[in-house]
């Protein structure tokens, strides 16, 4: 899986990927409009976010301005959604299938980056919005450590404690992980989320 100096952050994307496929899946109706650990965001605002997020992905991959899609999708029907993701991330696994494209620069929010920082980035966040998700729904499925844990560490090095987080920042200050939370909830605390309240 590690390419020269980098780890292969592909294979992580696509099982990342499978397994939020899998947990949208799971989602009913009546969950759409319950709250998730992204205060902004309901479950139904949640998956319109990583819909319209990883169409911004596969824009980059393909060599666009990923910067002018809005990461939000409009006009998804509430029992469209597993469908709507299951098209965009195959999209993106297209698009960055060549070696090449790990190598070559690409423009992402934080900035120009070689794609493989900016993929193993997109596995931050989705594995991140996969455990948003797993929490605002009851934790139906098991999720993988390990994508946790290359998401952790990819935080850790985009988002240290020495790199201040003001309103361009994408994720809020880190909070204190609960005891025995975990990789996802030590990788949640790291992003600024706490666990919803089941009181």
């Amino acid at each position: 899986m590690t390419t020269t100096g980098f780890t292969d952050p592909r294979p992580l994307y696509t099982r990342a990927t499978e397994q939020a496929a899998a947990l949208i899946k799971s989602v009913r109706p009546e969950h759409l409009t319950g709250p998730t650990p992204c205060s902004e965001f309901d479950v139904r605002a949640l998956l319109g976010h990583m819909v319209g997020g990883t169409r911004r992905i596969a824009v980059v991959g393909e060599g666009g301005d990923g910067m002018a899609v809005e990461p939000t999708a409009h006009g998804v029907a509430d029992d469209g959604w597993a469908a709507a993701y299951d098209e965009v991330r195959v999209r993106v696994l297209k698009a960055w299938e060549s070696d090449e494209r790990m190598t070559s620069p690409v423009r992402v929010p934080w900035g120009e980056v070689p794609g493989h920082a900016a993929l193993s980035g997109y596995v931050m966040e989705i594995v991140t919005h996969t455990w948003d998700l797993s929490e605002a729904v009851g934790h139906p499925l098991e999720l993988d450590p390990e994508l946790a844990g290359f998401a952790l560490a990819t935080a850790r090095a985009v988002l240290p404690d020495s790199r201040p987080r003001d309103a361009e920042t994408p994720f809020d200050s880190r909070c204190a992980a609960p005891e025995g939370a975990g990789v996802y909830g030590e990788l949640a605390a790291w992003l600024g989320r706490t666990p919803l309240s089941r009181a």
